[in-house]
């Protein structure tokens, strides 16, 4: 740090309410990834006394925006500037059976594929960095390492050079880009400042700005299954997110979205893989109707941010087209062949679904669908062998489970609710006995939230 600011200042300065200055913020940034072995400029005890000072002082909308740009600055960012596109992405906050990405990536792909549209109109590429599975949440990276060969690791240079082939790219975070997160994320798990909606947003919004954004769509989760405890706690994590992304020159827009049930059939790794691929191939499922209706709600935004649509929900519609013509399959097939995965694959993905033990559950009385806590199936997923407990365990890569019915669906005694899928025998009861405690069946049909609750733009903030 400066000989000026000491570690000490900033951390009382924040817990006794004071407004921090942005040379504060940023030295306070930079003596974290200063640090070495030799040198301790901040120690952790003073970094988690600082996470503490934010959590419970909270930052106003310049502290938070100056934070924000000081651990996107952290280390290497992207520079799109040379693909001469309009660059965008999608960051859900995390659910079950959530993999719109999946989807997003390639239909964004095909759309723009990095050329510009006779109107004048610049090519689109998403240069999407994902993350891994934890606690109840799916992670992207997890479900794409299921593909043979398929490699999240890219270099910068790889990632540049993926984008202007694809048009997309999904890769995880290099060690150097936004290092300053890295080590406050680590902390934040160990000192009960996880949930701060301020370090949420600086930690999301400075890894996305990191990629060189003109727009971004935040898909925050709402319901049972969501991080968010509550919808009010949701809007205003979104709201955050909203006002730091265009404080930075990025427009952002946040859909408050349904997260009560597993999104679409599938919840795990390879098989919510095999689901997208389906769809990507016209194979539409019923029980896919909720994803594909989302991912193209999601799409339809980033397209029409984009400026190849006049609307969002003319995007939508846009995005469905794209989906049912086969581009978006094409699309994906060049990006997982760029990232060095087996495309051969795809040609039967239900064949490579191979878990060694199985077990459904079924409807012990007639009745409807009627809740869940999506948190507890979440769990439920992971515990088969799908997520992880802490960051590094490994996790399997046919562990899941697949829904049969949706919330509000009519069932009949004996009906197929949910099937599990493990690698090892001995996993399956402890999930079953959760399943069979959540999934409630009433005589009377429930009253379901829509799947989009509320949209957050710059106007609604004004």
């Amino acid at each position: 740090m400066t000989h000026s600011i000491h570690p000490i200042d900033v951390i009382l300065h924040k817990r006794d309410g004071q407004v921090l200055t942005d040379a504060e913020i940023e030295a306070f940034i930079q003596a974290i990834v200063d640090r070495t072995s030799e040198r301790q400029l901040v120690t952790d005890a003073q970094i988690a006394s600082f996470l503490m000072a934010v959590f419970q002082r909270g930052l106003n909308a310049h502290e938070l925006a100056t934070l924000t740009s000081a651990m996107r600055y952290s280390g290497e960012t992207f520079d799109a500037t040379p693909l001469h596109t309009f660059t965008i992405d999608k960051h859900s906050t995390g659910g079950v059976g959530d993999k719109t990405s999946l989807l997003i990536a390639p239909i964004l792909a095909a759309a723009g594929l990095a050329k510009p549209t006779p109107a004048g109109i610049p090519g689109i590429c998403v240069p999407m960095i994902s993350g891994r599975s934890l606690g109840h949440t799916g992670g992207t990276l997890d479900k794409l390492e299921t593909i043979p060969g398929f490699n999240t690791q890219l270099t910068l240079a790889q990632f540049f050079n993926t984008l202007k082939k694809c048009g997309a790219a999904l890769v995880g975070q290099t060690p150097k880009l936004v290092p300053a997160d890295r080590i406050l994320y680590a902390l934040r798990d160990h000192t009960g400042t996880v949930e701060s909606p301020y370090l949420i947003t600086a930690s999301i919004m400075s890894k996305k700005l990191a990629e060189d954004l003109n727009a971004l769509v935040l898909d925050v989760k709402v319901g049972s299954g969501a991080f968010m405890p509550t919808y009010e706690k949701s809007k205003f994590l979104a709201e955050l997110m909203v006002q730091t992304g265009e404080a930075s020159g990025t427009r952002t827009a946040a859909l408050l979205t349904t997260m009560d049930e597993p999104l679409g059939r599938f919840s795990g790794n390879w098989v919510e893989v095999w689901e997208c691929v389906d769809i990507m191939k016209q194979h539409r499922h019923p029980m896919s109707a909720d994803l594909i209706e989302l991912s193209n709600v999601l799409s339809g935004w980033m397209l029409h941010l984009a400026g190849h649509a006049t609307t969002p929900q003319e995007g939508a519609k846009l995005s469905d087209e794209i989906l049912r013509s086969g581009a978006a399959y094409k699309a994906w097939l060049k990006i997982v062949a760029a990232q060095n995965g087996d495309v051969t694959i795809f040609e039967d993905p239900a064949a490579h679904h191979k878990p060694s033990a199985t077990r459904t559950l079924t409807a012990p009385t007639s009745g409807y669908l009627a809740s869940m806590d999506c948190k507890q199936v979440g769990w439920a997923v992971q515990r088969l062998g799908a997520g992880r407990a802490k960051p590094g365990d490994p996790v399997s890569a046919h562990a899941g489970i697949e829904m049969h019915v949706k919330l509000g669906d009519k069932i009949k005694p004996n009906q197929p609710i949910v099937t599990l899928f493990s690698e090892d025998p001995a996993l399956l009861d402890e999930p079953e006995q959760m399943l069979r405690e959540t999934l409630q069946i009433t005589q009377t049909p429930p009253k379901l939230q829509p799947l989009i609750r509320e949209i957050i733009t710059k106007k609604e903030l004004a």
